[in-house]
């Protein structure tokens, strides 16, 4: 198994280490989140080499596109996770991919990246074909009844604390436990 995406992933290194610990390592999964990556990067990574070398993931989970937001479309975003996946899908067909929607961002309801990311994530979901990518969202998962999210799990509104990475991975764990069969 292999997760992948920008530092928002990386943090199972970090603040998710315990977690990653308890859930993933058993499953000699892997990190391949890198900081300030955006959906060209991942891209790039996938075309030259990250699934290379006799790496063969069973599953990919992808959560990528934040790191766009300040400058891209929704729709150029959504080109690019739609890319990495076709990629995934050309380097490693045997894998599944469970791709997950763009987390959201910002304490409150009304920041201006949240009504981006809807979008995204409206356009995205569409690549589920449920054979090979299953999307799942479980940002909303993070956010609070008011719309608004939590410092206790996004300590900057935008990375994700220990109770944050436990929520995502409670979030992800029954899908996994389907793709991995």
């Amino acid at each position: 198994m292999m997760f992948l995406g920008d530092s928002i992933t990386a943090g199972w290194g970090g603040n998710g280490k315990a977690v990653w610990a308890e859930r993933y390592t058993p499953l000699k999964a892997a990190n391949f989140g890198i900081g300030g990556d955006r959906t060209e990067h991942v891209l790039w990574r996938l075309q030259n080499g990250a699934l290379g070398g006799g790496i063969r993931p069973k599953v990919v989970v992808l959560m990528i596109g934040t790191n766009n937001t300040g400058r891209d479309s929704a729709e150029q975003i959504a080109e690019g996770v739609t890319a990495i996946v076709a990629e995934i899908g050309k380097r490693a067909p045997q894998a599944k991919v469970l791709l997950l929607d763009v987390f959201p961002r910002g304490e409150k309801p009304d920041n201006d990246r949240r009504a981006k990311i809807a979008a995204i994530n409206a356009i995205i979901e569409k690549l589920d074909d449920g054979r090979r990518v299953f999307f799942l969202p479980i940002g909303q998962k993070f956010v609070q009844p008011d719309g608004t999210i939590s410092k206790a799990i996004m300590p900057d509104f935008l990375h994700l604390s220990a109770p944050g990475y436990r929520i995502w991975a409670d979030a992800i764990d029954a899908k996994l436990g389907e793709l991995l069969k």
